[in-house]
């Protein structure tokens, strides 16, 4: 039996598990990372109802008692920090209410200009052949978010470094990388700009440190959502270019190509399987994106649809215009075909590395 979850080095186009996913079911049985059974959801109008269903929860308190907080990499508790990874039902409805204004379609468009000047500004910056995925892909949104929340300019390599050290989980590491964080929103709550805005919005009893943690979401998110479908982009605008880029990138290759994890909170019964209380379940974002034409759960549905969508989007064409307008002459320094890609299990694909010559 395959692991969904191995981390495996491919060619860019090179098939990874989501057809032998399928091929077994609607619903899958797999071994979770942390040990014991998971349940992937690999059809697509089955993941829409279990995306909205109420019998399971975003709250890592329902995760299988056996299983070891670090070893599975959960979030805290919505007890211990509420957000909107967590969060269900109203309360979730709550926290979101008073992030929609910050991330309302029209209001993220208004930045367009000044994403373009950060991505040309920080492509211009580079010079002979130059790997992008070593540091363009991650500096890139981590500046525009850290411009949106107000972090100060000279903040974001604490932010790049930050977001470098969520890769090691565990309790000290954790304590230490989340204080990183909290200093970097603490910052950002002095100079007046959508950090504010957000906590002036949150509501009412929310402590300041959970308003960091907030920020956190926010700041991470918005690096891991971007960064690998940056360098996707960037090689497909360079080796293999299309009429609508930025949708087939990331539908093909999904920022992330598993949901978050989902618990059901009783015996729930799905797609003629039935699962135990507290029984982790995923969805197969990149599986179904691929199944058929118009599948797009790239950013989720339902009530936890991805709040940061637009920006996504807009910072990845952001950058192809920018490539087009300013570096006419760029080209990749290697074979299209020859890229390689790392498949991390629910950590999402990644290029090894993005060899380009931005001035031919």
């Amino acid at each position: 039996m395959f692991d969904p979850f191995a981390t495996v080095v491919r060619r860019i186009n090179e098939p990874g598990t989501a057809a032998a996913l399928r091929a077994a079911g609607p619903i899958v049985r797999a071994e979770a990372p942390a040990g014991g059974p998971v349940w992937i959801v690999t059809e697509e109008a089955l993941a829409r109802r279990v995306l909205t269903d109420d019998r399971l929860a975003k709250d890592p308190a329902y995760a299988p008692p056996s299983w070891d907080r670090w070893a599975a990499g959960l979030e805290p508790t919505a007890a211990e920090q509420p957000s909107l990874t967590t969060l269900d039902g109203p309360a979730h409805a709550a926290l979101r209410k008073a992030h929609a204004p910050l991330f309302a379609a029209r209001r993220i468009q208004g930045f367009a200009d000044l994403i373009a000047t950060i991505a040309r500004r920080q492509l211009a910056a580079l010079d002979g052949p130059v790997d992008l995925m070593a540091d363009f892909t991650t500096r890139f949104p981590l500046t525009v978010i850290c411009e949106l929340l107000g972090v100060p300019a000279d903040r974001v390599d604490q932010a790049v470094a930050a977001c470098a050290r969520m890769g090691a989980y565990g309790p000290s590491e954790f304590a230490a990388v989340m204080a990183a964080f909290a200093d970097l929103a603490a910052a950002a709550l002095e100079h007046g700009g959508m950090a504010a805005e957000l906590r002036d919005r949150v509501p009412e009893g929310t402590s300041e440190e959970q308003v960091h943690y907030l920020l956190f979401g926010l700041i991470f998110a918005s690096q891991i959502t971007t960064d690998a479908a940056l360098g996707f982009l960037v090689a497909r605008a360079l080796g293999d270019p299309s009429d609508d880029l930025v949708g087939e990138v990331l539908r093909q290759q999904p920022p992330a190509p598993f949901t978050l994890w989902r618990f059901t909170r009783a015996e729930v019964e799905l797609a003629g399987v039935r699962l135990p209380e507290r029984a982790p379940v995923l969805v197969d974002i990149a599986g179904i994106n691929t199944a058929g034409a118009g599948a797009d759960l790239t950013f989720g549905a339902g009530p936890h649809y991805c709040i940061g969508a637009q920006l996504a989007q807009l910072e990845l064409r952001a950058v192809a215009d920018v490539l087009a307008a300013d570096f006419p002459d760029a080209r990749l320094a290697v074979p299209y075909a020859q890229l390689r890609r790392v498949d991390r299990g629910m950590q999402g694909s990644r290029l090894v590395e993005l060899p380009v010559l931005l001035r031919g």
